[in-house]
């Protein structure tokens, strides 16, 4: 009975020694992991923002996509702004920003669109496009390129130029993406074209606008950001680092008839209690504390944040890039690198 209960003290002594140890390297390895942890911030800009360029914090972005440029319909690739200087700029703030040209666009004219459908639903059309596409993106020296073809404009040749592209793409040593709707699929989008890319950035914003002037209401709740993430990665088999969550920097004014937009330097203009509130009225918005509560929730379940459109932003003590900035740091998760993350 002595030797039984001496033999069990030992054991006892042993497994508390190996419990210690094994919360000891727990503790680590969580540290470890904390340590690791990255996420992309993927900011668009469009052209016609490109004067607001020197307002734009390029150091607290990972990712910086131009918006738009369309082809002719002999596939050159047509863009207006002065992209070398803001591709210049930004590289100076950030050496490592890596920067794409978006395609499309989710307003296209009739030209634009039958532009598109002509060129990558007839195979035979797809390589000079391709090849223009390559040569726009050497001649500029860009990092990839993001396609942003939506609804009717994903015509039948969709994914066979997605998979063109990609292979191109890869052979120069590009990035590819491509920015979807939040909870929908478009019916020409094949699992091959969709497994091409290296990420998406899902749109979750815009359930509701102009489009629907007697559906007021928020068009970019947290609910539906987590219903967007769900949908693609437990529907659509995506993996979770390769989705950004996309926030809006802007919201929609259902007060009159005509429903119009407002960005979010407007409404912090018009007063800056308003910074910290997704409502006025009948202006809906995302406003500081909700833009921090999806980038927690994105940077647990996804790879990142994407934004339309940076030049949206307060560019002041209120802005949201600062806060996904902050809110990415304060989490011990990596981004830029730079800005104090």
């Amino acid at each position: 009975m002595i030797k039984n209960k001496a033999l069990l003290g030992i054991l006892f002594f042993i497994s508390s020694l190996f419990s210690a140890y094994s919360c000891s390297v727990e503790k680590e390895s969580n540290t470890e992991n904390s340590k690791n942890k990255t996420a992309r911030v993927v900011g668009y800009l469009s052209s016609d923002n490109f004067s607001k360029m020197n307002s734009i914090q390029f150091c607290k972005l990972t990712h910086l996509n131009i918006a738009f440029a369309n082809p002719d319909k002999f596939g050159n690739l047509i863009f207006s702004g002065d992209i070398d200087a803001l591709i210049k700029y930004a590289k100076s703030v950030n050496p490592d920003i890596v920067i794409s040209i978006s395609l499309a666009g989710g307003v296209l004219s009739p030209e634009q669109a039958a532009n598109w459908s002509f060129l990558i639903d007839k195979p035979e059309n797809r390589p000079a496009l391709i090849q223009s596409i390559l040569n726009f993106v050497a001649l500029h020296h860009l990092d990839g390129v993001d396609v942003d073809l939506e609804w009717d404009a994903v015509t039948s040749g969709y994914s066979g130029f997605v998979i063109e592209l990609k292979k191109s793409i890869t052979e120069h040593k590009k990035i590819l993406t491509a920015a979807l709707p939040n909870n929908s699929r478009f019916e020409n989008i094949n699992s091959a074209a969709l497994n091409a890319f290296d990420f998406i950035n899902i749109m979750s914003y815009d359930s509701t606008g102009p489009w629907t002037p007697n559906n007021p209401g928020q068009h970019s709740s947290m609910s539906n950001a987590k219903e967007g993430i769900e949908f693609w990665h437990k529907l659509q088999n995506v993996p979770s680092d390769k989705i950004t969550l996309g926030v809006p920097f802007y919201g929609y004014n259902f007060t009159y008839p005509t429903v119009t937009s407002s960005t979010f330097g407007q409404i912090v203009e018009a007063g800056t209690p308003f910074a910290d509130q997704d409502e006025i009225g009948k202006i809906y918005y995302n406003g500081r504390q909700t833009i921090a509560q999806k980038v927690v929730y994105a940077s647990q379940n996804t790879g990142g944040i994407m934004i339309w459109e940076i030049a949206q932003d307060s560019f002041g003590e209120y802005s949201l890039l600062e806060v996904i900035h902050k809110k990415y740091t304060g989490l011990k998760v990596k981004t830029t690198g730079l800005c104090g993350n």
